[in-house]
């Protein structure tokens, strides 16, 4: 293994830990000791933890085994002991925060909702962004997804909705009920955010007598690549090449500064693409 993979092998593994440490501070320290039942093994664990008071880390251990064998199996064995290490992890925080920290850290139920489902996604997403999983049904949902273009968000928002509506059995309260359901939509819309943040994709088309020179840097410099449209002026009757470029949207700010500088007099059009499938991007699935 070359010094670029270990280092890039690291990175991964402390978003990893990062990830955790702010997802289980939303869960441990926020949802569960305000009696919200969550979704998924979570979820499952909490209404154990509320029914016999078994360790909550210790249930969502056992539980996401199981599925992590299934995962292995599915998506592949680096995918299997990233999942590994962070479900030991997450349990034992898990574990460590519900033990330390009984009470919320907010007294007041909404904004522990709030608080809590806002740090788990994000972390959750900061988890998945980097290979991993902290287990239960995103396992199931990374398992569809892979073969099926459906959005991550709205598959642990299904699954996870069984596991809220058994709530009710539990705490006999539809306000406690609906306060799980508005935990998982916070948590779920959080994890779509942050992951479709990274493959939002931009479609530029660049009018410039300057072509070559902007053809040229964009290659280079910006590391893209793009197709040149033969086209006439509607006004003029000239003839003109227009430059069409498909990028990363955090990657715009690179060829639109290359246009600036090469050509200010430039125009251009920029909008958002709903998605893009390639060399490059997204495999098709399904």
């Amino acid at each position: 293994m070359t010094f670029t993979q270990v280092r890039k092998e690291f990175q991964s593994y402390f978003m990893i830990t990062l990830g955790l440490g702010i997802s289980s501070i939303g869960w441990a320290g926020f949802i569960i000791p305000s009696k919200i039942i969550g979704g998924g093994i979570t979820g499952v664990s909490t209404v154990i933890y509320y029914l016999a008071g078994w360790d909550i880390g210790l249930m969502s251990f056992i539980m996401n085994s199981i599925l992590i064998l299934l995962a292995i199996k599915v998506i592949g064995a680096s995918f299997g002991f990233k999942t590994i290490y962070a479900v030991v992890i997450f349990s034992l925080l898990l574990s460590l925060i519900t033990r330390y920290f009984p009470e919320p850290l907010l007294a007041e139920k909404m904004m522990a909702t709030l608080t809590g489902s806002i740090l788990a996604g994000f972390g959750g997403s900061l988890v998945l962004l980097n290979g991993g999983s902290t287990g239960g049904t995103e396992i199931i949902a990374l398992m569809i997804n892979k073969y099926k273009n459906i959005s991550l968000g709205r598959l642990l928002l299904t699954l996870d909705s069984i596991v809220i509506a058994s709530s009710f059995l539990l705490f006999q309260s539809i306000e406690t009920m609906v306060y799980g359901f508005m935990t998982m939509a916070i948590f779920a819309y959080t994890i779509d955010l942050a992951i479709s943040g990274t493959k939002q994709t931009v479609q530029i088309f660049i009018f410039s007598k300057k072509h070559d020179e902007l053809q040229h840097h964009i290659i280079h410099i910006a590391k893209r690549g793009l197709t040149i449209l033969p086209g006439q002026g509607g006004y003029t009757g000239e003839p003109v090449n227009v430059l069409m470029v498909i990028a990363r949207k955090n990657e715009s700010h690179i060829i639109l500064r290359i246009i600036k500088q090469i050509d200010p007099e430039a125009f251009i059009t920029m909008g958002n693409v709903m998605g893009v499938y390639g060399k490059g991007f997204d495999s098709i699935k399904g």
